[in-house]
């Protein structure tokens, strides 16, 4: 066993150039396996990332469009605070602004939110501080900005104490920044940062008086870690309708299972794209017959040789099918090799964490050798059944 590998690698690298180039082939048929699923999964990650820091990981409670009376405020706040499985709930107002400083003026996202927003949307502090119980209760007129923000106005990270003017509804209002917070995986930053809007986040007592409005846009609920997150919202809609006594006003959203629904659908799109990767690896594995093939025509009077001092159907057989091995598993090698540098760049430049996924690796290199044999199979019955006195008549 051991010669005949021997032999098969001794076999291919007499034929280096057709061999170089038919590994090359497997090669780019595995690295864009290997990158499509590098890709699916850093977008669901960052995905997961941006969901979260817009607090997509538990509840959303929001009045129904067609309602005529229900509302969200501070009775309704309380009563979803008292409902049984919820464990902290905060008020969210949300209102396209203009936001103006020194050297920049820009669009951007006016969040109004309570002390206890911290606890539910991703706010990482990078400096200053988060908004506390006096600010919400004196209705100051501060904020927190985004990283990307106060690279933009000021151009540096750090802008506390700096005052910045909003714009929205027909009014200005001058805003301290307090704290600088940093939100999510920021892809979409990185990706498009000139498009899309900044956030400002400011006490909601603040934001209800700037829009002159008392009630909220909706309520997001940290819910109980044990408890089923519909069940929670069916009980929060149900306290909500018997208490104030409009039913039918009331709407709870499952927003994990809106994150799911998306990540199925990037699934999908990686299952198609990975599709098309196999298709590539197909192709591929046609070129291994190609080479395959000429090497029996060219090989017919060693082959006859061999034969004829006793080398039996099985071993020319396997000579030949570990030949095509050989070619796809360095094929795949290489294009592990590839695909996880291109990955690796391509998410570093986005500033995506990269995970070696094993089922990735191994579903390519399974595929590509499946059908590397499959194709090498033909090419070595036909060594293996040629005649010993015909393979040395040919010249």
């Amino acid at each position: 066993m051991i010669d005949l590998l021997c032999s098969a690698l001794k076999n291919l690298r007499r034929r280096s150039g057709r061999v170089s180039l038919t590994i090359l082939g497997i090669a780019i048929g595995v690295a864009s396996v290997v990158m499509i699923g590098n890709i699916s999964q850093c977008g669901s990650d960052a995905l997961t990332g941006e969901f979260d820091s817009l607090g997509l990981g538990g509840l959303s409670i929001s009045c129904s469009t067609s309602s005529t009376g229900g509302t969200l405020a501070e009775e309704e706040l309380e009563i979803i605070r008292t409902t049984d499985g919820v464990l902290k709930a905060t008020p969210v107002l949300m209102q396209n602004a203009n936001v103006y400083s020194t050297l920049t003026d820009s669009s951007a996202f006016l969040w109004g939110i309570d002390s206890t927003a911290g606890d539910i949307i991703s706010l990482q502090v990078l400096y200053g501080r988060l908004i506390e119980k006096s600010d919400v209760k004196s209705a100051a007129n501060v904020c927190l900005v985004d990283e990307s923000f106060a690279q933009k106005a000021y151009r540096r990270s750090n802008i506390i104490g700096k005052t910045i003017s909003v714009s929205c509804c027909g009014k200005t209002e001058n805003f301290e920044v307090i704290g600088i917070v940093k939100t999510g995986s920021g892809l979409l930053q990185n990706l498009i940062g000139d498009y899309v809007p900044s956030f400002v986040y400011a006490p909601y007592t603040t934001v209800q008086n700037f829009i002159g409005r008392s009630s909220f846009d909706q309520i997001a609920v940290k819910v109980d870690s044990d408890r089923d997150v519909d069940r929670v919202g069916e009980s929060v809609v149900k306290g909500l309708s018997r208490q104030t006594g409009f039913y039918n006003s009331y709407t709870s959203n499952n927003l994990v299972k809106q994150k799911e629904g998306l990540s199925n659908i990037l699934e999908i799109i990686t299952l198609v794209l990975s599709a098309v990767g196999a298709i590539s690896l197909l192709v591929a594995s046609l070129s291994i017959m190609t080479v395959m093939l000429v090497s029996v025509s060219e090989r017919t009077r060693e082959i006859g040789i061999k034969k004829s001092i006793g080398a039996s159907k099985w071993s020319i057989l396997l000579e030949f099918l570990f030949e095509a091995v050989f070619l796809t598993l360095f094929g795949c090698v290489v294009g592990i090799l590839i695909g996880y540098i291109i990955s690796y760049t391509g998410a570093s430049y986005f500033g995506m964490e990269l995970h070696f996924r094993i089922d990735i690796m191994l579903l390519a290199v399974g595929f590509s050798t499946l059908t590397g044999v499959v194709f090498g199979v033909y090419p070595a019955m036909k060594a293996a059944a040629l005649k010993p006195v015909d393979a040395l008549r040919t010249e």
